[in-house]
């Protein structure tokens, strides 16, 4: 499959503590992206940042930090609105941001889906094709 044009980019803030039925949010986002076949997502661990709170989050050496994450989403709008009600059930407390993007290149091969693993490691207008 190849995709290229409009999309649009979702990014979702939150704290990594943050949990969805006990498991990390950032995990559950990831897994709900799959089971509606979004074309990805990715995960990043920010090292320091602050929401509407104004509470800063960083790295601690002694005790927990809530350190900020970022779950970055691209699909067609209409797959993103998909996931949006998801959304809405699982983030508690944090920042869902969309922005139109350009999608240059996207390419991967038909058929060739694995089923997710998990390593345990320390507009309107939107014009994508398929």
């Amino acid at each position: 499959m190849k995709l290229e044009g409009k999309a649009k980019l979702l990014r979702i803030h939150f704290g990594e503590d943050d949990k969805w039925h006990d498991k990390p949010l950032y995990e559950a986002i990831v897994t709900k992206c799959r089971e509606l076949d979004i074309a990805g997502a990715t995960v990043f661990r920010g090292i320091e940042g602050y929401g509407a709170s104004t509470l800063i989050h960083k790295a601690h050496l002694l005790r927990s930090s809530d350190r900020p994450i970022m779950v970055s989403v691209i699909d067609t709008e209409e797959n993103l609105k998909k996931l949006l009600p998801a959304l809405d059930e699982m983030v508690d407390e944090g920042l869902i941001a969309m922005s139109e993007v350009e999608v240059i290149r996207y390419v991967h091969q038909e058929g060739v889906r694995t089923p997710a693993l998990y390593l345990d490691t320390d507009d309107s207008n939107t014009d994508l094709k398929r």
